[in-house]
């Protein structure tokens, strides 16, 4: 942990006032002696703290800047952890407190307890990792992904959490939208514009809308880079990152974790998401989707319109991130590639769904 808690030194956070409510939200838990930024997170920022005494927390908020309409909700993604923290089968950090009060820290974020655990991104991560190692890890994401699929959300007090009626029509709809904001920011920051292939897209989509799934929480952002693991023995630690979840159609989860699923013969790469699944040992798509199957015994015959979608979904994310980049209102490294990525995954969606295989 940095040892300056400045404001200025830590951006996002003013220390003092942050300080001064966590005694009154957690009476007896000290001051912050420490704070960082912790790597990697494109999209919500997330601090490690040190408290008074050596305790270790970790703080959520939402991103500096460009910030678009119903995104990085941190009251939603606070209550689903709350909920799935007591009698369920998914592994999430115990959450602490909530601040509702934006003079704080000019913005809403809330407190988790820290989870020894390890963020396996890229392939240099998989430095010392064995092929055994990666198989169980690749198998244990399955069956995380299955349980939240699987969670009952009336006994876990989540059956207000969404609408799942209508879910994939409106979640273009929204995407759709948000593309929409972000390229107006992009313009408006010298960026250049999207070409024709979006809107073609756009427009296949919604003509292979699936009907209604049964109401399944619905994770929103899941990959292996958004969950701790431990490894002796392979284990998920806790899955983060909930900012997306509602109650919804769980093969939209399932197609995005395909998106992110890096292969070794891909032929296209992306900045965002594990490439470290390359490595010798995990699963391939195919095998993770199997898998899943197996779990969950959903019919998974129109995977590849969710692929599709997940890929559309995505490329309007990292359209928003590029806007902040761009706008110079990001925090941390590694943004400068994301606009690249965007017609990457547009052109791989078309080639789906003219495949008609998600893989």
């Amino acid at each position: 942990m940095s040892a300056d808690t400045s404001s200025a030194a830590v951006p996002g956070l003013d220390v003092p006032r942050l300080t001064d409510w966590l005694a009154r939200a957690l009476p007896g838990a000290g001051a912050v002696t420490g704070a960082e930024l912790i790597a990697g997170g494109r999209s919500n920022l997330t601090y490690g703290l040190t408290l008074a005494g050596g305790r270790r927390v970790v703080l959520r908020r939402p991103p500096l800047g460009h910030v678009l309409p119903t995104a990085h909700d941190m009251a939603r993604e606070y209550r689903v952890m709350t909920a799935l923290g007591t009698g369920t089968d998914v592994p999430v950090p115990r959450t602490l407190a909530f601040c509702d009060d934006e003079d704080v820290l000019g913005a809403r974020f809330y407190l988790m307890d820290f989870v020894d655990g390890r963020v396996l991104r890229t392939e240099d991560d998989a430095a010392g990792l064995t092929a055994d190692q990666a198989r169980g890890l690749s198998e244990r994401l399955a069956t995380a992904l299955a349980a939240i699929h699987t969670v009952d959300v009336d006994a876990a007090g989540l059956g207000d959490f969404g609408r799942p009626s209508g879910y994939m029509e409106r979640q273009v709809r929204r995407w759709d939208q948000q593309w929409r904001r972000s390229q107006d920011a992009i313009e408006e920051a010298g960026g250049d514009p999207a070409g024709p292939e979006y809107d073609r897209l756009v427009v296949r989509l919604r003509e292979r809308l699936p009907q209604d799934a049964p109401a399944r929480l619905v994770h929103g952002d899941f990959r292996l880079d958004n969950a701790l693991v431990r490894l002796d023995p392979p284990e998920i630690a806790a899955v983060v990152d909930w900012e997306m979840s509602t109650l919804g159609d769980p093969l939209s989860d399932l197609g995005l974790t395909l998106v992110y699923w890096a292969e070794a013969a891909d032929p296209d790469g992306l900045p965002v998401g594990a490439t470290i699944t390359a490595a010798p040992g995990f699963l391939t798509r195919r095998e993770f989707t199997d898998r899943y199957a197996d779990l969950t015994g959903y019919d998974l015959s129109d995977l590849d319109f969710y692929v599709a979608f997940a890929c559309f979904k995505l490329a309007a994310i990292l359209a928003g991130i590029h806007a902040r980049f761009l706008q110079n209102a990001t925090v941390g490294e590694g943004f400068d590639a994301i606009g690249a990525a965007v017609p990457v995954l547009l052109d791989r969606a078309h080639r789906i769904l003219d495949a008609r295989s998600p893989f």
